[in-house]
């Protein structure tokens, strides 16, 4: 074979060993919003032990943090497992335009009768995230309600 000739398969080897990895990608954003952590079916007595502080009457704010991660393989075309820009934009059109700055509890269809815990936040955000992330696989939502408070789900049904 000559120089020619090794070169290309070399590039041809480097490729298809690209192409096998999985890579994750991390998209950061974060959105502001109200909550009142509360069920209907307790007494204001159960519910004010329960959710302590979190069950102000006229809610309470955070500004949240949200990591989506998504996985695959690496295109040898281009280099990506996706263009950042459309997972960007999938995070910011189907959920931090639709929670920021909204009353989570009154305002946003896809947590209608989702008692908001950060827990289920995080599930809901997975819901309207997973088929929109193609070509990548959703594989993390970590949701940051406080420096200190944060949850992970990486899916599964709960």
């Amino acid at each position: 074979m000559n120089r020619v000739g090794s070169a290309c398969q070399t590039t041809l080897e480097a490729r298809a060993r690209i192409a096998a990895m999985r890579v994750r990608l991390v998209s950061g954003s974060h959105f502001a919003a109200a909550h009142r952590l509360h069920r209907d079916d307790w007494d204001e007595a159960t519910n004010r032990r329960v959710f302590d502080k979190c069950n102000n009457a006229n809610g309470h704010g955070h500004t949240y943090g949200l990591e989506v991660t998504v996985e695959g393989q690496i295109d040898p075309e281009t280099g990506y497992v996706m263009d950042f820009g459309l997972l960007k934009h999938a995070v910011e059109e189907w959920v931090v335009h639709r929670l920021d700055r909204r009353h989570l509890n009154f305002d946003v269809d896809f947590l209608a009768g989702i008692n908001p815990t950060a827990e289920n936040i995080a599930v809901a955000i997975w819901r309207q995230l997973e088929a929109r992330v193609a070509p990548g696989v959703l594989v993390r939502v970590a949701l940051h309600e406080t420096e200190r408070n944060s949850v992970v789900y990486e899916g599964g049904e709960p």
